[in-house]
């Protein structure tokens, strides 16, 4: 990787948290590099400090010694140009589709607004229901309308904090495969926190994985196979049992 590919650089990251019982440690010497254009996973074990991780590459939580930049530039405080999509479905309830997805168009002219939401409605699957309510949505619907709002808004990356979480098995296996696709068809910077192996091996290009509290990278371990990706055949299954041992659970098969 050479220095114009790295998009966001971590270097010696530590994060500590006050508490009534003293200072607790959750990242311990944490670094990374990730490129432009490149979809990377983040796992590790229950509460070692992924979401926190995110949350310091994203400036919603600031480090307590070391450094992370973007485009080489150090993160400050939270941009529009970083977005997150969350778990938690973080659509406005009483907002049609359209309308959730122009939640952040506010300042562009109608006939350019309408014209932005068709496209991410569009590319999430959703024509047809512009005007419903999230009430009237599945869960994987209600994923999509987030997704398509965060696209909206033209970010330089997405931040997804195990946004398939709450999906049901067969709905997470749908959004995964519309996530890669939407993956590839805008070329965002995505970065991808998950507890799920058979998820990050399906989408990442590369893997970190965490050790226990406080965290710090065990191994990277590069991704190249082909996409669409069958979770079955036989290097992603090595893949996920790399991971496995790396996390110390030993292989599922």
């Amino acid at each position: 990787m050479t220095a114009d590919d790295v998009k966001i650089r971590l270097r010696n990251a530590h994060k500590r948290f006050r508490g009534d019982q003293g200072d607790v440690a959750v990242l311990d010497g944490v670094d990374l590099e990730i490129r432009e254009g490149e979809f990377f996973a983040i796992v590790g074990p229950s509460g070692c400090g992924k979401s926190t991780l995110l949350n310091c590459l994203a400036g919603f939580e600031h480090l307590t010694s070391g450094e992370v930049t973007i485009d080489g530039a150090p993160v400050g405080d939270p941009s529009p140009r970083r977005v997150f999509v969350f778990q938690e479905y973080a659509i406005f309830p009483w907002l049609s589709v359209a309308d959730n997805v122009a939640f952040g168009l506010a300042g562009l002219r109608r006939p350019e607004r309408d014209r932005i939401v068709a496209r991410y409605v569009e590319m999430v699957g959703l024509q047809g229901f512009e005007s419903a309510f999230p009430h009237e949505l599945s869960g994987g619907m209600r994923q999509r309308v987030e997704f398509a709002r965060a696209l909206a808004v033209d970010p330089d990356m997405l931040f997804l904090d195990e946004p398939f979480g709450a999906l049901d098995a067969l709905t997470r296996m749908e959004m995964r495969r519309e996530i890669t696709r939407i993956w590839q068809e805008t070329g965002k910077t995505c970065i991808l926190v998950t507890h799920d192996v058979d998820e990050a091996v399906e989408l990442a290009d590369r893997v970190a994985v965490l050790s226990t509290r406080p965290a710090i990278v065990q191994r990277i371990l590069d991704n190249p196979r082909p996409r669409p990706r069958d979770i079955a055949d036989p290097e992603c299954r090595a893949l996920r049992t790399t991971i496995l041992e790396v996390l110390g659970v030993g292989s599922s098969r």
